[in-house]
Formats: C-alpha cells, structure tokens, sequence
C-alpha cells in the first residue's frame, strides 16, 4: 500500500515544477482612452467640424501634410484647412479619411507613438474625385489627465499616386492636342503652296 504522505508530497510538487498556464498581460486603460480620442478626431474630421478638431491637439502640435506643408499650433492647423478648403484658392472641396493602426500606441508614460496606413477620399474644387492611400505616425501626450495629439506626420507614394497620374494624363492629352494643332496647320500650309500650283 502506497503511503498517502508520499502521494501528496509527490503533486505538490508536481504542482510547482509544472509551467503556470499562460496569461494575457493586461492591456493598459489607457488604450481605450486613446481609441476615444481616434473616434472623436476621425468623426470632427470626417464631418469638416475643424472647429471641434482643434479642441483635441496639444498647444504645441506640428503637423507635416502630404503636399510637405507643415502647420504648428492648433490655430495654424485650423489655418491650414481654411486655406485648402475655403479660401479663394481653394483646391479642396471635401476630404474623408479611413485611417487604420498597424499596432497598439507605443506608450512612455505619458506620451504615446502610434502609426499606420490610410485611404483617403477627396473631391476638388474642379471637380476631380479621387482616392488616395498615406502612410501617417502621430503622437500624443497626457496632458491635465486627457490625451491629445502632439504631431501628426502624412506621407504618400511619390511613385504611385493619383495626382501625378493626373498630372501626366493632363500633359499628353496637351501634347496630343498641340501634335494635332500643329499638324492642321502643317497640312493646311502645304496645302496652299502646293495647291495654287500646276502640273
């Protein structure tokens, strides 16, 4: 007969020597304060509220834009939108963003990194509707127990992106049309030497 003892001795330290079931790390809270603050800027953007989107930007943010215009303070960055989209220069007619994140915001303490990818839509004040796809970092800082966005920095493939392709349809299509400007003309020249002459 087995000593009861032993048995016992023998799970308990079964119990210690084997491994401990994995645990998901808790998330830190304030991740869902952060995708609060995504869900308000995306909303103010989306709905062209410039005015409540400036609420949730640091005093000090910086933001670098896909044209490499970069708008300091939250009253240049509003300045920006009213430049793009109001004034008599106005290239913009209306622009929706669909950002993602690659990752959880990189947080350091009370400063957070995050990063990603975007397909933006635009219409401009011509008419044109496009799609365009960005990559964008921004970082955020606590500030007073809320969170808000410290700099923002917009890039687009330089190589693969529609307003060039624009751009280059516009050109050859110029081109063609002075090719065929220049040929009537060419032809409508020789015409009349030659034409007025006999065999």
């Amino acid at each position: 007969m087995k000593c009861p003892v032993l048995a016992v001795a023998a799970l308990c330290l079964l119990g210690i020597l084997a491994p401990a079931p994995a645990q998901t790390p808790k998330e830190d809270p304030a991740h869902d304060e952060l995708r609060a603050l995504f869900k308000e800027v995306l909303d103010a953007y989306n709905k062209a509220d410039y005015d409540r989107l400036i609420t949730y930007l640091d005093d000090d943010v910086v933001v670098i834009w896909q044209n490499a215009d970069v708008s300091k303070k939250p009253a240049g960055v509003k300045e920006y939108f009213d430049k793009m989209m109001k004034g008599p220069n106005a290239v913009v007619k209306s622009a929706k963003i669909d950002p993602t994140v690659d990752d959880l915001t990189h947080l350091y303490g009370d400063t957070g990194v995050a990063y990603g990818s975007s397909k933006d839509q635009y219409v401009l004040t011509d008419g044109t509707e496009f799609v365009q796809n960005t990559r964008w970092s921004a970082s955020v800082v606590k500030r007073g127990g809320k969170w808000k966005v410290a700099s923002v920095h917009i890039s687009t493939n330089m190589f693969d992106n529609p307003i060039l392709d624009m751009a280059v349809k516009k050109t050859m299509w110029m081109a063609g049309g002075g090719g065929v400007v220049i040929g009537f003309l060419v032809g409508f020249l020789l015409a009349r030497l030659f034409g007025g002459r006999t065999a």
